[in-house]
């Protein structure tokens, strides 16, 4: 399937590394030239305006199963450097942006390409700066199978599945971006996506400061090539619905929303509106096994992010889980347009939600988004 080989070509392969990569260390409030690898340029969404256009290259099927490297940050200091040193002036204009509020949150679920994404998009990219840009991507993900960046590769080709049907998706259509310099010292954060994807890793001192906002969305939700079957989202969706079922019919009573809820809530636009009361069965009820169920299902995604900030992250979650609420509406199969299931805890918070296809309404379309109350965009913007 042409759509799977290109996606591939994005996302598959070795990891490109140059050991002669330059180093950028300056702090991301200082000005520099365009040409200046360091540079950070003030942008706004829809600021970006690529000038050339190049498809990507085909090669194989996504693989099965490929996964991150579980590097440190330093290792995605080193990847970001090396894909600069693979631009000219303006394409790293068009890379390097401030860490501003209206950069960070420019991301979103729609296929409005630059008008609602800052980057540079990869299309537009050579096949030597796209297996660049891709271990950037692989460099700062996790490592586990259909989560990190297994699901980001398995997303970017459903993505080109779709752009059979619909030209105006693809996984081409993506936009990277660094907001700040990357380094080891100071704040800046890799920010990756399209409009099935929103990846916002912040770092700050050299540590993974914040690892959400983490939106992923599949249409179609499953789909077979040359024999294999891909369903990035299946982990996501089978851990939520566990929760469910381990749950009494009086548990499922307390849960249950008193509205209906047809899309995530906190998806792109919605920064910092959490809701001021938690909804649903405080976790606090469980037995020791329901309250596993959860842990499993937040799991999911929390490997989002590097091993190591995943590990850390699902340990204070697990502190957090007295005080987490679990909520639904719809069915507890989240097999139907309208089923939804949240998790919101002091810091958790997350959405699953079912819809119906966009491009093929005869399909199902799965959204997901992952925040932190505390850590979105490394807690560097005030929302309220």
């Amino acid at each position: 399937m042409a759509a799977l080989a290109a996606a591939t070509a994005l996302l598959g392969g070795g990891l490109y590394a140059n050991a002669n990569a330059a180093s950028v260390q300056s702090d991301p409030s200082s000005s520099a030239s365009p040409s200046d690898p360091g540079s950070s340029t003030p942008s706004t969404p829809g600021s970006t305006s690529p000038s050339t256009s190049r498809s990507p290259s085909p090669s194989n099927p996504v693989p099965t199963n490929t996964v991150g490297t579980g590097t440190s940050v330093s290792d995605v200091v080193d990847a970001a450097n090396a894909f600069l040193d693979t631009l000219d002036d303006d394409q790293q204009a068009d890379v390097l942006l401030d860490f501003t509020q209206a950069n960070a949150t420019a991301w979103s679920n729609e296929t409005c390409g630059a008008t609602c994404r800052v980057g540079i998009e990869l299309s537009t990219l050579s096949d030597t700066q796209l297996t660049a840009a891709k271990a950037v991507v692989e460099a700062a993900t996790g490592t586990g199978s259909d989560t990190g960046y297994d699901q980001i590769s398995q997303i970017l080709a459903a993505d080109d599945v779709l752009g059979e049907t619909d030209t105006s998706y693809g996984s081409g259509n993506y936009y990277l971006a660094f907001l700040g310099a990357p380094s080891t010292s100071g704040t800046w954060q890799l920010h990756f996506g399209g409009d099935q994807l929103a990846v916002n890793l912040t770092y700050k001192d050299g540590e993974v400061e914040g690892a959400t906002p983490y939106f992923a969305g599949v249409e179609p939700t499953s789909w077979t090539d040359d024999g294999t079957t891909y369903a990035p989202l299946s982990g996501m969706h089978d851990g939520m619905e566990s929760m469910l079922e381990g749950l009494t019919d009086d548990e499922l009573s307390e849960a249950e929303l008193s509205d209906s809820t047809t899309d995530v809530v906190l998806g792109p636009d919605e920064d910092g509106d959490f809701p001021d009361t938690k909804e649903g069965l405080a976790v606090s009820e469980l037995t020791d096994d329901q309250q596993q169920l959860v842990l499993d299902a937040i799991t999911l995604w929390v490997e989002a992010a590097d091993d190591t900030t995943a590990a850390s992250t699902l340990s204070t979650y697990k502190s957090e889980l007295d005080d987490t609420y679990i909520s639904y509406s719809g069915t507890t199969a989240l097999d139907t347009a309208g089923d939804y299931v949240r998790i919101d805890g002091p810091g958790v918070w997350i959405e699953f939600s079912v819809k119906d296809g966009v491009v093929d309404t005869s399909q199902l379309n799965y959204s997901t988004v992952y925040r932190d109350h505390d850590t979105d965009y490394g807690g560097e913007f005030s929302f309220s």
